[in-house]
């Protein structure tokens, strides 16, 4: 091989390893990127963590169908994030609910500061095992709550436990699932430069 073939080869080695090099960094970068959309789904997809599923009508009718006498007690829980001046508290700290069919709860919320809050709740229950049998139909969870100046109002969440959870071995006889929320400040629209020279 001539030294010019020679050099012709490693150059197109050189181009094929760089060329990889620049695919694996994007790989990387576009994972990165898709890392949170896809933790996001497989939680909701498995109920990891003690997320919740989200459920509709029909859904819930099925449940109703399979639904047995057995009751459950549902513990509610309430916090804020600390930018966040709101009192926030469910309207009843636990109830008691048959397995399989539709119940309604409510949490009050009141904004204590002199200006509008716009919040987004984060949630989860416990025991973590049991996210993938608790199912929401409606949640105030679902979209950015703002709250006036003063302003108190009870959000509702309508939820049903799927009777699936009595064939499960590890939390099948369970008495007990604890609804937790917790509100964050919801990132604030950035203002133009145009918004704000007016």
């Amino acid at each position: 091989m001539t030294t010019a073939a020679l050099q012709t080869h490693t150059d197109r080695k050189n181009a094929q390893v760089g060329g990889l090099a620049i695919f694996g960094a994007l790989a990387m970068l576009g994972l990165g990127y898709a890392a949170v959309p896809l933790y996001d789904l497989f939680c909701s997809v498995t109920g990891f963590g003690g997320t919740t599923q989200v459920a509709s009508e029909a859904d819930a009718n099925r449940a109703a169908a399979a639904g047995t006498n057995r009751e459950i007690s549902i513990r509610f829980d309430a916090s804020t994030a600390r930018d966040v001046p709101w009192t926030f508290r469910p309207s009843q700290s636990t109830d008691t609910i048959r397995i399989g069919h539709r119940d309604i709860a409510t949490y009050v919320a009141r904004n204590n500061s002199s200006q509008p809050i716009t919040g987004t709740a984060t949630f989860n229950v416990e025991p973590a095992q049991a996210g993938i049998y608790f199912n929401k139909i409606q949640c105030f969870c679902f979209t950015e709550q703002t709250l006036q100046p003063g302003q108190e109002v009870n959000m509702p969440v309508l939820y049903y436990v799927d009777p699936a959870i009595l064939e499960d071995d590890v939390i099948g006889d369970i008495e007990q699932i604890t609804l937790s929320y917790t509100f964050h400040r919801a990132k604030e629209p950035v203002s133009s430069a145009l918004d704000r020279s007016q």
